[in-house]
């Protein structure tokens, strides 16, 4: 494989214009608001409650991590937010990501045990799944770092006090079935024991791969010895029902122990070694690809937090990929959808972004531009900033459902790696059209300023103003305006509030926010990450309405 040999973009920027600073300085102040709820999140449940686990001999979550991790290697976190806003400790007392140990790229799960002793929160649970989803479709080794009091009980109390909760215990236990099809798939899983691992807890060293325990620190059993004894009579304490040495001498459950937590990691790093792991992708075409020709430093000023302000995405592409080469296409046909080909950290991609409103031939374009990927077994990075598809009369005479449909329909049948970024809109079908996270996307990220909704508020809370104003029309009543207006601005408000990433990303409808400086660096890690995986385009597609 060859560095691509397309000529470098040029820029147009002008980082000293008034509008440039102006979005530069309101950047910065959501970095500075997504860097304090980052050491929230690091904080875990506070400075008590980790003081008590280090007088214990235990290390915090991200001291664990740290320890396992090669020295000097990244760790991509993934949904560290999770939880913001919520009655929940930010970050759902969990941290997933993706580390290199020993050489080998691996999804790593930890349970926060600073946080309520870290009991499974639906957050958690939820970022549980999703780091066994990366983990299976990327085709990388599983390490879970275990110490949890099993299922948060305020979840049941919850659900019991709402007659119209959609969670029930029938519908439980996904993941240990996950983790079983992980093993079937060749995928190595690894569990660490650190601390309790208790009732539905006890199947996830127990439908591991390779189970290591620390000496008078691991605990597994279905139940612990109050409950033992509410059952049975029975009296013992926890090391002689399932302590470590138990499991280690006598059940055989466990593989290895560890004389504490630091030989734990030891051995965890020993097990990944042995695994004989190689990547079933392509390698980079080199290990010491171009930086960007454009200062990455000026995408703190790229985009307005008035999203209605345009933004050239090739400005964003000039500064993300090697050398800023990008080889353009159909540049005359379509224009509000920029495609290309580039590299990035010297993996070759194909590119969509978004220059305005996606109409019927963009849509089209993109389509085309997809399936080209595809034959070439290309992953696919997608930019968004996108209000939707363009509505209107003409339009729909040109067939703008049909050729929507069509990109639609090539996003979900490409099977080449799909990575996105949202940078500031991503409303409507439009986050369809541009692989959202329902359609298959292994990677989801966004900017401080993205905004994810139905359509723009304003949008909204004036369909819904013409709505109340057609009602009283049919019903012959007379229209309070003042009324309306004040709804309005309401609803807008509200919209636009729901819209923001803080809240998508608080729900884990993506993998995190990301400082637009580091959107090269993350994409990088990811695309080392899929190329875990053999990459092999699609071939088949759904019916085109042509």
């Amino acid at each position: 494989m060859q560095a691509h040999l397309a000529a470098p973009l040029a820029s147009s920027t002008n980082a000293a214009a008034e509008s440039f600073q102006a979005n530069r300085a309101a950047m910065l102040e959501q970095i500075a608001q997504i860097d304090e709820l980052l050491e929230e999140v690091v904080a875990g449940g506070g400075p008590e409650a980790v003081a008590r686990m280090r007088s214990r001999g235990k290390m915090p979550i991200r001291e664990r991590i740290a320890t396992v991790l090669d020295p000097d290697s990244p760790f991509l976190e993934i949904s560290p937010l999770a939880a913001f806003g919520t009655d929940y400790t930010i970050g759902g007392g969990m941290v997933v990501g993706i580390g290199v140990i020993a050489g080998v790229e691996c999804v790593i799960m930890g349970n926060d045990p600073s946080v309520n002793a870290g009991a499974l929160t639906p957050y958690a649970q939820k970022k549980w799944a999703r780091a066994i989803q990366i983990a299976r479709e990327n085709r990388m080794p599983y390490v879970s770092f275990v110490e949890s009091a099993g299922g948060d009980l305020r979840m049941d109390r919850r659900a019991a006090q709402s007659r119209n909760s959609l969670s029930h215990f029938a519908e439980t236990g996904r993941q240990f079935y996950e983790l079983i099809e992980l093993s079937k798939l060749g995928i190595p899983t690894i569990s660490v024991v650190f601390g309790s691992s208790t009732a539905g807890g006890a199947y996830q060293p127990g439908l591991s791969d390779y189970v290591i325990l620390v000496a008078e620190q691991s605990k597994i059993f279905l139940a612990g010895p109050p409950l033992v004894r509410m059952a049975t009579g029975e009296i013992s304490d926890d090391e002689t029902l399932g302590g470590s040495r138990l499991h280690a001498e006598r059940s055989g459950l466990g593989e290895y122990l560890a004389l504490d937590e630091v030989d734990a990691l030891r051995i965890c790093r020993e097990v990944v070694s042995h695994l004989n792991w190689r990547k079933a992708g392509p390698p980079a075409a080199t290990t010491t690809p171009d930086e960007p020709l454009q200062d990455a430093e000026e995408l703190l000023g790229l985009v307005s937090r008035d999203l209605r302000q345009p933004l050239d995405v090739r400005e964003v592409i000039a500064r993300v990929v090697d050398g800023s080469r990008f080889e353009e296409f159909k540049s005359r046909f379509g224009p509000t959808l920029v495609c290309g080909w580039a590299q990035i950290h010297g993996r070759p991609v194909g590119i969509l972004g978004n220059n305005g409103v996606l109409y019927p031939d963009s849509a089209q374009k993109g389509a085309h531009f997809i399936q080209l990927c595809n034959q070439v077994d290309v992953p696919l990075v997608f930019l968004q900033n996108i209000t939707g598809f363009m509505v209107g009369r003409e339009y729909e005479a040109d067939g703008v459902v049909k050729k929507g449909s069509q990109l639609i329909n090539a996003v979900a049948s490409s099977t080449v790696p799909h990575l996105t970024v949202v940078l500031g809109s991503s409303y409507g079908a439009g986050t369809y059209g541009m692989s959202g996270r329902a359609f298959g996307n292994r990677f989801t990220f966004l900017w401080p300023t993205a905004k994810i909704a139905v359509m723009g508020p304003r949008q909204i809370a004036g369909v819904m103003s013409l709505v109340r104003r057609g009602r009283a029309e049919r019903r012959g009543e007379p229209f309070d305006e003042a009324a309306d207006a004040a709804m309005t601005a309401q609803v807008e408000q509200a919209q636009e509030s729901g819209s923001l990433a803080l809240v998508a990303t608080s729900a884990i409808s993506d993998d995190g926010i990301i400082d637009p400086r580091d959107t090269r660096t993350v994409l990088g890690l990811c695309l080392s990450a899929v190329a875990n995986n053999k990459i092999s385009g699609s071939r088949e597609y759904g019916v085109f309405r042509l």
